[in-house]
């Protein structure tokens, strides 16, 4: 095992055996007696993560909000919604605590982190054990005193959702927020951080692509930059109203997934290059040739099949406690794939309330799910969506029972959380 510069290196002993550095063992959750999927490529392995290395958990403080949003789930949500009480909070760290490394906690979910009346009291406690802090906010409960706070608690990183470049196209879609202000809040922020050639916390900006803003991301990431952001992240909408179903900017992309799928297609390597006005029509055209396309070596085409919840050794958890593999999985709600409404049902493993989380995540009926999804022996609803199975998440053709997750949108690299 050696480590050159920056260049990591694996050896193979006498044995035949892969030693890795320990460093990389340990980041990964390789330890001793576990087992990690390995994918052949053409010239390289991919090792994943093993379905028993718990990286990452989303805590969600609150289920509520200080303003409504077109894109939101509570537009068609019936569940009870409240916030996460300090003895739940309480129990989650001090499972963490017992982690080394120790898991990143991302404060997120369906509500607002900074809604809750203890979230900086929150955040410190997980830095006070050694762990990565990140949350994300609308922004606009992000005055000076609680710009301070959360600088002073040791945050990692802080996400803010802008989806508009203008006061009016980022009202049409947050609304009863005002851009101009989320910006000031924004910039002060950036102010009040110590100086640094790596100022923390980091800032990175979320932005929701719908027909109605994709031509302002240029715009968005400009005003990102000058305020000092590090990171973007991209998702397309998940629809849960018909409203927001007629806004996605992917129903092609499923299409030539579905097209350009299969192993018996012809493949197509394309190199890097400029996208100019020489070539943006031929790049295009290459994508939709009916062959399986890769770019640089990275593949352009075909499905992901990967949840990125497990891949990333995450879970989640809601502000009651509740146990669930991925956001998606963390409360019922209704939403729309190839046409067709979908009424997608909870799905919990258990709730820190009653068992230890990490009783909860080594609980066997769980790990068995895990190793289930990352295999994803799952119909292909997502592209196929031919049948009365697509309207829900309870089976599909190919007999796998509940969670089917055949449909899921983040598995096709089509749905991103930070």
């Amino acid at each position: 095992m050696t480590n050159t510069g920056s260049t990591l290196w694996a050896e193979v002993d006498e044995r035949g055996r892969l030693v890795l550095p320990a460093e990389v063992a340990a980041r990964y959750g390789l330890k001793p007696g576990t087992r990690a999927r390995i994918e052949p490529n053409t010239n390289h392995l991919r090792l994943h993560r093993p379905v028993t290395h718990l990286a990452k958990v989303y805590v969600e403080p609150t289920s509520l909000c200080n303003i409504a949003c077109r894109t939101c789930i509570r537009n068609v949500w019936d569940e009870p919604m409240g916030m996460m009480s300090a003895a739940t909070f309480e129990r989650i760290v001090e499972d963490l605590s017992a982690l080394t490394p120790a898991s990143t906690v991302f404060f997120g979910g369906l509500g607002e982190p900074l809604f809750h009346p203890r979230i900086v009291e929150m955040v410190t406690r997980v830095k006070a054990i050694g762990a990565p802090a990140e949350l994300i906010t609308n922004g606009t409960l992000l005055d000076e005193e609680r710009a301070r706070q959360l600088i002073e608690s040791g945050l990692d990183v802080l996400w803010v959702s802008i989806d508009g470049a203008t006061p009016e196209s980022y009202g049409d879609v947050r609304l009863g927020a005002a851009l101009p202000e989320v910006l000031d809040n924004l910039a002060r922020f950036r102010q009040l951080r110590p100086g640094s050639h790596r100022p923390k916390p980091q800032i990175g900006i979320a932005f929701v692509a719908l027909k109605r803003n994709i031509a302002e991301l240029p715009e968005v990431i400009a005003l990102g930059r000058r305020l000092g952001a590090s990171r973007f992240m991209v998702s397309n909408v998940l629809p849960y109203t018909p409203e927001m179903y007629q806004e996605i900017l992917y129903g092609r992309a499923l299409t030539d997934i579905a097209y350009i799928s299969s192993p018996w297609l012809p493949h197509l390597s394309l190199p890097k290059m400029e996208m100019s006005e020489f070539t943006q029509v031929a790049f295009r055209g290459a994508l939709r040739s009916g062959c399986n396309v890769t770019f640089a070596g990275n593949n352009l085409g075909g499905a992901n099949d990967a949840c990125a919840f497990v891949e990333g050794g995450s879970t989640s958890i809601g502000w009651d406690g509740s146990v669930s593999p991925c956001l998606s999985l963390l409360h019922s709600h209704v939403t729309y794939l190839n046409g067709r409404q979908r009424h997608m049902r909870r799905h919990v493993m258990g709730n820190v309330t009653e068992r230890r989380l990490l009783d909860v995540w080594s609980d066997p009926s769980y790990v068995a799910y895990r190793q289930r999804v990352q295999g994803f022996a799952f119909a292909p609803c997502t592209f196929c969506g031919g049948c009365e199975l697509i309207e829900g998440n309870e089976e599909d053709c190919l007999g796998n029972t509940f969670p089917a997750c055949g449909g899921c949108l983040w598995a096709q690299g089509i749905i991103q959380c930070p």
